[in-house]
């Protein structure tokens, strides 16, 4: 079968880069993608906007990169479109609840066509043709809560809730559907599926139950529960649940409290680091007290000690100094807004979500930023008296490194076709 790529050319912001190369669930999605779908494929075609596709007169899988699904909802879609041997397109019906609450929001890439809304995913049995079929996929919307928010607090109080999916697809189309991605469809989706097979299957169940006998561990601390890589160090007085990935050569330390998270390879994590229902990339780097709460970090950053962030997404190689916290709540309950994939700023549709900092980027000490606010990439901020409350979005041309003497130093990768014109003009 073939497989034909559609590229989409938009950047989301504040990386700098297109979906497909940031990482999700600790991989980049475009390698996530080519993962899922190999057991499908024997070849792959790669259409770049403005290029003219060759007549194909054999079965094909077409998508846009900016998509992310799972092994569970590709098998799904593909078992169906088998079944019905003419040319199908992935929709969602308007009532999914996990479509509804958390991916159709910020979102440009879907195509509403009556009562359901069309994705960029088309399988044709002959050959890409003008018509497809809409083939509804119920993603089988769980509703699990994750905080309670007391009636003096906000005017809606009680446990806020997450539509979590057994079978995800979304398109990447903000730094939200990322955190989306991987805490919500990710993180809470692999504990959902798990607890579905613990309740359903008996035998899975008793496995489980004489691992953690045989081993004299907790049932959520078994190894059926807790792989870990090669070479790893872990600390005994470290306390890790499961579901939970670890990578190869990770050092866990001490009094390190680590819950249904995925931590990559060579990672570093030192004394009492909290993280829980996080995603921590390869090559990161965690000092002593430092807090994750549903916030992804990818690969190669640093979150320095005594340093808190909630349902944040950290981007590639960045630093963020000690002591600092990326608020998730309004004080006020006022509705919190996002960037959408055309950089307009648009409902959330969350009651509580953190703030988003791009790849390259250098934070100073003790830093407080506001719920949903961007720090776009190669951005340098400087703790003074007079900013340490980041209450706005900060762009590229607002970093502090433009004033310094030795700005030429600060490597700009993500920008540097303005570096480029700066030096030719």
């Amino acid at each position: 079968m073939l497989k034909i790529i559609l590229h989409a050319p938009n950047q989301i912001a504040p990386f700098c880069e297109p979906a497909r190369e940031l990482r999700i669930q600790n991989s980049p999605l475009w390698l996530h993608q080519r993962n899922l779908l190999a057991p499908y494929v024997t070849r792959e075609l790669e259409l770049k906007p403005g290029d003219r596709m060759q007549p194909v007169r054999e079965p094909a899988i077409v998508y846009r990169d900016n998509l992310f699904f799972d092994e569970f909802y590709i098998k799904a879609f593909m078992d169906e479109a088998l079944k019905r041997k003419r040319a199908v397109r992935a929709a969602f019906r308007t009532d999914d609840p996990a479509f509804r609450e958390h991916a159709l929001p910020l979102s440009t890439s879907y195509t509403p066509a009556g009562s359901v809304y069309l994705a960029d995913l088309w399988y044709y049995p002959n050959g890409p043709v003008a018509d497809a079929d809409p083939l509804v996929i119920d993603m089988q919307a769980r509703e699990i809560g994750y905080y309670h928010v007391p009636t003096y607090m906000a005017d809606q109080s009680g446990d806020l809730v997450f539509q979590v999916p057994l079978r995800s697809m979304l398109a990447i189309d903000s730094w939200v559907h990322v955190f989306v991605a991987d805490t919500v469809f990710g993180q809470f989706g692999r504990g959902a599926r798990f607890e579905k097979r613990l309740n359903e299957d008996w035998a899975f169940k008793l496995k489980i139950i004489s691992k953690a006998v045989y081993e004299g561990r907790q049932l959520l601390e078994c190894s059926e529960l807790v792989q870990v890589g090669k070479n790893c160090v872990i600390d005994p007085h470290a306390v890790i649940h499961g579901p939970t990935i670890i990578g190869d050569n990770v050092t866990i330390n001490a009094g390190a409290v680590i819950e249904n998270c995925i931590i990559g390879n060579n990672v570093n994590i030192s004394q009492d680091v909290q993280l829980m229902l996080s995603v921590v990339g390869d090559g990161a780097f965690l000092p002593f007290r430092s807090a994750l709460f549903m916030t992804t970090v990818m690969e190669n950053s640093m979150i320095a000690q005594n340093t808190c962030l909630q349902m944040c997404v950290v981007g590639r190689n960045t630093f963020i100094g000690a002591g600092s916290t990326f608020t998730d709540y309004n004080l006020i309950p006022a509705p919190l807004r996002a960037r959408d994939g055309n950089g307009k700023l648009g409902p959330s549709n969350r009651p509580v979500i953190g703030s988003c900092v791009g790849h390259n980027c250098r934070i100073g000490s003790g830093m407080i930023v506001y719920p949903a606010r961007t720090i776009e990439s190669d951005v340098v901020l400087v703790a003074t008296k007079d900013r340490r409350v980041i209450d706005h979005d900060v762009h590229f041309e607002d970093s502090d490194h433009h004033r310094l003497k030795l700005a030429h130093l600060h490597q700009i990768p993500y920008h540097r076709h303005l570096k480029a014109e700066v030096e030719s003009w």
